[in-house]
């Protein structure tokens, strides 16, 4: 197992009385973004809107954020992220906000402190790209976009 990555946070005065981010079950690879809007925030059917988290992060280089969906808002009202994922990189200090989108036929409701999505955080390899006149072989080759039926 790799050694722990820290990551600060500045909660904004947009986040005060909401639960900090944090994982729902021990083996969650996720921790739980909050609604930071007013009271409520309707998205009518195929519309996005921009959710603030009402928070900021300090990333340290080599590490990325990716804010994802949630699978039970996806599931129940067909409400996706427009961007999937969300890449936040270590050097943003702004507001962490979310684009909820609705994939559905009916508005949808978002409620300040409604869990609204979740944020992963990886390490980054460090690469070096090489051009190349020439790729190295493979059996699928450039079959892409459903060339295995």
């Amino acid at each position: 197992m790799s050694e722990p990555v820290t990551i600060r946070i500045r909660y904004l005065e947009s986040h005060r009385g909401l639960p900090a981010l944090g994982r729902m079950t021990e083996g969650s690879s996720g921790f739980d973004v909050h609604a930071a809007c007013g009271d409520s925030l309707v998205i009518e059917p195929g519309r996005a809107a921009l959710v603030p988290g009402g928070f900021a992060l300090s990333i340290p280089r080599g590490c990325e954020a990716q804010v994802r969906p949630r699978s039970g808002l996806a599931l129940k009202h067909r409400i996706g992220l427009l961007n999937s994922p969300g890449t936040i990189d270590s050097d943003y200090r702004g507001e962490v906000s979310v684009i909820l989108y609705n994939f559905g036929d009916a508005p949808f409701t978002v409620r300040r402190g409604d869990r609204v999505a979740q944020i992963v955080f990886s390490r980054l390899p460090e690469v070096t790209l090489v051009e190349e006149a020439d790729l190295d072989g493979t059996t699928r080759g450039a079959g892409g976009f459903g060339h295995t039926g």
